[in-house]
């Protein structure tokens, strides 16, 4: 188990322990998953922006079809990692430096966003004598779900407004350096509900339909995002992957477009479960009737729980050790509030959460925190030291003696549990 291996690394270490840790078999265990249950017309790529952490896109290179990017700092983290994997460039605000370097870099498509953004990658692809594969970005009207952050279906700075798409469509046929195969129609993100999820994919094939029959286009792609999310609230009640592959093969079925290929741009759906945040409890203490457990990290390392304002789920892990010759700091079936390190009382991972037992030297151990934490924290306030990136994998095992190993490799640390090897 992950607690165990957390136990573990706590004991090699005098400083106070704070981590991210990544289980790369369970990671792939998850991708390989979502793969092969997909349609096969359906192709996954990873959405870099969930976490663009090196040791994660060289574990997903050889699984997923390809990345998804937004910026040219994301291509080339990417590039380094795989210099042919197909690359999806997307987001507003792309400027003519970072257009010029998804040529260079053989990007596959680019998600064109605005009319004036469309009239600059012809300007670039001509100047360089190339002709660029686009797809087009709808910010659509209507039945768009309910999530927790939504790109299109209201004014946003996302994509082409719905009405103007055939004005679109008519400047790209005339553009003579750019080569439109299709749309995109990345929406929202952290759907939780598989059937709304499908009956927004099913609309964006309604659309499709309806432009490529009125504009005589040839569409060969449709790109309907990702937007599948987490329930940090009731992890018992995630989105139902299953449920959501079945309707989804119905729709492919009742459509009939063996010519067209559907791109699914995943990010919080692919990493999210495969990592975790691991803090020591450095103080206890009790203000204003309310408990607090100081913790060594905080929002400058994991920014999800405050910028959502919400409760982030975690669980104890108990450190017998105690090395000090005055009493340990203890709560006991109480209310508690995690906070981090910060000079700021808004620097909180969850409020007032029950807990049993919760001791100074203890581990608290944030779980789904392999997407949108690192890569979106404001890591140098107050000049912090940095968390650890540990990664762990299962290896073999000792039959004879049944002992954890571990081994080193280009950083990556694999503990191999009998527990775990069992099932």
């Amino acid at each position: 188990m992950i607690e165990n291996t957390v136990q573990s690394l706590k004991m090699e270490r005098e400083q106070p322990f704070c981590a991210y840790v990544y289980d790369l078999s369970k990671l792939r265990s998850h991708v390989n998953k979502i793969m092969t249950t997909l349609p096969s017309t359906c192709q996954l790529f990873y959405a870099v922006k969930a976490n663009s952490d090196e040791t994660l896109l060289k574990t997903l290179a050889p699984i997923v079809r390809g990345f998804e990017v937004a910026s040219l700092g994301e291509i080339e983290k990417v590039r380094a990692v795989d210099k042919k994997i197909p690359i999806l460039f997307g987001g507003p605000g792309k400027t003519k430096e970072e257009i010029e370097g998804a040529i260079h870099h053989g990007v596959s498509f680019l998600h064109v966003e605005s009319i004036y953004e469309l009239q600059m990658v012809n300007h670039i692809a001509s100047e360089k004598e190339t002709t660029v594969s686009i797809l087009l970005r709808v910010n659509l009207r209507r039945s768009v779900p309910n999530a927790q952050l939504k790109m299109a279906g209201v004014p946003t700075q996302f994509g082409i407004d719905e009405a103007e798409i055939p004005i679109a469509i008519a400047l790209a046929k005339s553009l003579p350096n750019i080569k439109i195969h299709g749309f995109h129609f990345h929406a929202m993100s952290n759907n939780v509900d598989s059937k709304t999820h499908a009956d927004f994919v099913n609309h964006c094939f309604d659309r499709a339909e309806t432009w490529e029959g009125k504009f005589d286009i040839d569409i060969s792609y449709i790109n309907v995002g990702g937007g599948m999310g987490i329930n940090y609230k009731e992890l018992e009640h995630q989105f139902n992957w299953d449920d959501f592959t079945k309707r989804l093969k119905k729709i492919l079925d009742k459509r009939n477009h063996s010519n067209w290929q559907v791109f699914f741009e995943c990010g919080r759906y692919i990493t999210s479960s495969c990592g975790y945040y691991a803090v020591e409890i450095l103080d206890i203490k009790k203000n204003h009737g309310h408990y607090f457990c100081i913790i060594r990290g905080g929002s400058h390392h994991f920014r999800l729980p405050a910028a959502w304002k919400q409760n982030h789920p975690f669980t104890i892990i108990p450190i017998e050790n105690w090395s000090y010759p005055f009493k340990r700091p203890e709560v006991n079936e109480t209310l508690i509030t995690v906070a981090g390190e910060l000079c700021t009382p808004n620097d909180v991972l969850a409020k007032e959460v029950f807990v049993s037992r919760l001791r100074v030297g203890d581990i608290l151990l944030f779980s789904y925190a392999g997407a949108y934490g690192w890569s979106i924290s404001h890591h140098d306030f107050l000049s912090h030291p940095h968390p650890e990136q540990l990664y762990i994998q299962i290896e073999s095992i000792n039959s004879s003696e049944g002992k954890l190993e571990e081994t080193s490799d280009d950083g990556i640390h694999s503990f191999v549990d009998p527990l775990i090897l069992k099932g």
